[in-house]
């Protein structure tokens, strides 16, 4: 029994947080987690979970659109915030109290506040001290909304879902999965909808046909794209909020939603009373163990800077314990990660871009496939997918899969299990597909595209 109050002491109670302390604790350590805010951090509470039910409830509306030509002509219900809301907000609260129980439940105990580090072995909470042999600092990250005249007018991500009403007139800031994932779920719900980035074109990262797929199918949703212009000041009048833009024009809004990156949520955590460093872009510099330059301290997820993924958050947790408390030393694998954008239709892309392929391999063997949807020949909407695949010309492997399409993150998480076995184009072209899905295109794409 060692002199400190727990072996493992975590500051965080999000995805990574709370799965390093419950493997640790299962394992036969004395834990903590402290927590000021909310269980389960950022998906939990104002991030992966209520997004994707109100992406769910924004399809409603073109799903009453589109049961027209099926035989289902009725009149489209109202839509009432505040039940989407309200009722968001009880399944939010459930999960953390599932989350609050998870951590009881091995014993790990929970300290409700804001922790602080007071040296290498010790955090202070509310004034009282609590001390650790291993501390790992799982904060996770936090919106982060640049400073101008009348920036304070503006809300981010944390604000959005809980509006006391529904924004008739949305103005989006921003070019990133969460930028265009709220205006895809506001403008379904019904609002006016305009997304400003100062680039060329948002989704910066990702395949560049994906990139001018999804601006052609977003823009033709409703949302107005405006690319290559930023906002210079707000101000609120009788109007509403009137946003002065860099290329002289101005938009009023009821509403306008930041969404322009986020930073490690490292504020108040006591940094420099430790041997933390940091790396040049404000993350928690960290080796391949998760460890920081102060050896007795630990941090993983969003704080050190890698995919911001609730899945890695997890695994990073798993992995941090099971080699600070159990037998299994195995690092994570970060290659063939999938992903998905909850915009409309969904992305789901997994390995490399077209332009990383080419840089990584050479030469590569491309495939593409754009069709209308099944659904969708009846329905009326003219909504395309597509599809790409990315072969290593050398070795046949399938090194990168995008798709923009209904349910492309649940088709792409099946396909990644392929990818990280190491399947080929052959053993793609060999595999008997599901017919009608769309699914079965990404086995029965033969000819390479080729430009034409």
């Amino acid at each position: 029994m060692s002199n400190f109050d727990y072996d493992l002491l975590v500051i965080g109670a999000g995805s990574g947080g709370v799965r390093a302390a419950r493997m640790a604790a299962a394992a036969g350590a004395r834990v903590a987690i402290v927590e000021d805010r909310y269980m389960g951090g950022t998906c939990v509470n104002v991030g992966c979970v209520p997004k994707k039910l109100y992406v769910y409830a924004s399809e409603f509306g073109k799903a009453f659109d589109d049961a027209r030509g099926f035989g289902w002509d009725g009149i489209k219900p109202p839509f009432n915030w505040a039940t989407l809301r309200d009722n968001k907000k009880e399944e939010i609260t459930r999960l953390n109290d599932i989350y609050r129980d998870l951590l009881t439940g091995v014993d790990a105990q929970l300290i409700d506040g804001r922790g602080s580090l007071i040296d290498a072995h010790t955090v202070a909470v509310d004034g009282q001290r609590y001390s650790a042999e291993k501390i790992l600092l799982a904060t996770g990250g936090w919106p982060h909304i640049p400073e101008f005249p009348g920036s304070d007018l503006a809300l981010s991500s944390n604000e959005i879902f809980d509006l006391p009403e529904f924004p008739r007139r949305l103005v989006i800031v921003g070019g990133g999965y969460i930028a265009v994932e709220f205006a895809g779920i506001f403008n379904g719900l019904g609002a006016d909808v305009t997304q400003l980035y100062r680039g060329p074109l948002f989704l910066r990262g990702f395949d560049q046909d994906i990139r001018d797929h999804a601006a052609r199918e977003i823009a033709a949703s409703g949302v107005d794209l405006r690319f290559e212009v930023n906002v210079s000041a707000i101000a609120q009048t009788e109007n509403g909020l009137e946003l002065s833009l860099t290329d002289g024009s101005s938009l009023l809004a009821d509403t306008v939603l930041y969404a322009t990156g986020r930073k490690p949520h490292l504020e108040g955590l006591g940094l420099e009373n430790v041997n933390v460093e940091l790396t040049e872009r404000g993350t928690i510099k960290v080796d391949s163990d998760f460890r920081t330059t102060e050896s007795s301290i630990f941090a993983l997820g969003d704080v050190i800077g890698g995919m911001e993924l609730t899945p890695v958050a997890l695994a990073e947790g798993m992995a941090f314990a099971r080699k600070q408390f159990g037998t299994v030393d195995k690092a994570v694998d970060y290659d063939f990660i999938p992903t998905a954008v909850f915009c409309q239709p969904n992305i789901g892309t997994v390995g490399f871009t077209e332009e990383a392929a080419r840089e990584e391999f050479g030469d590569i063997t491309l495939f593409k496939s754009v069709f209308r949807p099944m659904k969708h020949t009846i329905s009326g909407r003219e909504e395309k997918t597509l599809m790409k695949l990315i072969v290593d010309t050398a070795s046949d492997r399938v090194v990168g899969v995008h798709m923009m399409g209904p349910d492309a993150g649940e088709i792409t998480q099946g396909i990644a299990i392929a990818m990280r076995a190491g399947a080929t184009k052959a053993i793609f072209d060999t595999t008997i597909g599901i017919h009608p899905t769309a699914a079965e295109e990404f086995v029965t794409m033969r000819e390479p595209w080729t430009g034409s």
